[in-house]
């Protein structure tokens, strides 16, 4: 159900997200820092990588940047959540700022055939790149939550499919598209806060499908429904970066253990971790992540090579 108050929407599973102005000066001034401190990655570590052979021909997803994945399958390419601009922010000189160059190009890119986009904010729909996707690529149809079209029609960008959570769509036989719950917020200025809403997405390609959680907080009943409605997932893209610190960020991003739960809750054969590295866009290391991710893998009895923090440029099958 999509709850709305006073023309704007919100969470159903937690009242107070810690979005307002002042919360973010508290946590900048330290107000929020977490009194009991995780154990820090040691520099030598580096995650248990399996070896895995690689198949051309079969389904595959490439890290590129962020939340930005390359999924390829049935001939088919799909990004999620573009972004190869320098910083997220609205002005070119200020703002969170890319600590690496993406490793593919647009113009490198195959011919891309679809976009998902979970929700508007500047690291997760970046104009100058939508815009440089669509003069590359006119074909592209996009995919939105509630709300988020008018941005694109504003543009000139027409082909673009507009979703509220649970609502379906099938394109030519080719993939079909569920919108999902996802516990976040949007807007892209003070004025237009929660006016569009946030959303992941299941993709079903016959038997096949994936997951994109996009950006998200926990809660004990939408991930169990996500699971219960599909049984299991192929693939899921999950975040594993921005939590720290919990206590100001737990209510919209996940942290590693809340992705494994994730992992758990919706079958996922296979996931892949997102968010992290490329901005820092919170308190934890930039190294961090992928650490705690192992230990949450060890305190679950989940196999680490079923939940894997690939590095940018990589390419998986799945």
């Amino acid at each position: 159900m999509i709850l709305k108050k006073d023309g704007r929407f919100v969470n159903p599973h937690v009242e107070d997200n810690r979005r307002t102005l002042m919360d973010l000066v508290r946590w900048k001034t330290g107000f929020f820092k977490d009194p009991v401190q995780d154990p820090i990655a040691p520099k030598s570590f580096s995650y248990p990588m399996p070896k895995r052979s690689f198949n051309p021909e079969g389904s595959s997803a490439m890290w590129i940047n962020h939340s930005t994945y390359l999924i390829s399958i049935n001939g088919l390419n799909i990004l999620t959540d573009p972004i190869w601009s320098q910083r997220c922010s609205p002005v070119k000189f200020l703002g969170p700022k890319r600590k690496f160059e993406a490793p593919i190009g647009i113009d490198q890119l195959p011919k891309i055939d679809y976009v998902l986009i979970s929700h508007n904010h500047y690291d997760h729909l970046d104009e100058k790149t939508v815009m440089q996707l669509f003069h590359h690529f006119r074909h592209i149809t996009w995919i939105v939550p509630t709300g988020v079209k008018e941005w694109f029609t504003k543009r000139g960008i027409t082909q673009v499919v507009e979703l509220s959570w649970w609502e379906h769509h099938n394109f030519q036989g080719q993939m079909r598209v569920t919108a999902v719950p996802a516990q976040h917020f949007s807007g892209r200025t003070n004025r237009d806060l929660n006016r569009t809403l946030w959303a992941g997405y299941v993709c079903e390609f016959g038997p096949k499908r994936f997951y994109f959680v996009g950006d998200t907080g926990y809660n004990p009943h939408d991930f169990k429904r996500i699971g219960h409605t599909w049984g299991e997932m192929d693939l899921s893209l999950i975040p594993i970066g921005s939590y720290l610190p919990r206590r100001f960020m737990s209510p919209v991003h996940i942290d590693p253990y809340d992705a494994v739960c994730i992992h758990k809750e919706v079958g996922s054969k296979f996931s892949l971790g997102m968010h992290w590295k490329t901005f820092n866009l919170s308190d934890e290391k930039t190294h961090q992540p992928p650490y705690d991710l192992l230990q949450a893998c060890k305190k679950e009895s989940v196999d680490p090579a079923s939940f894997l923090p690939i590095e940018p440029g990589h390419i998986v099958n799945w």
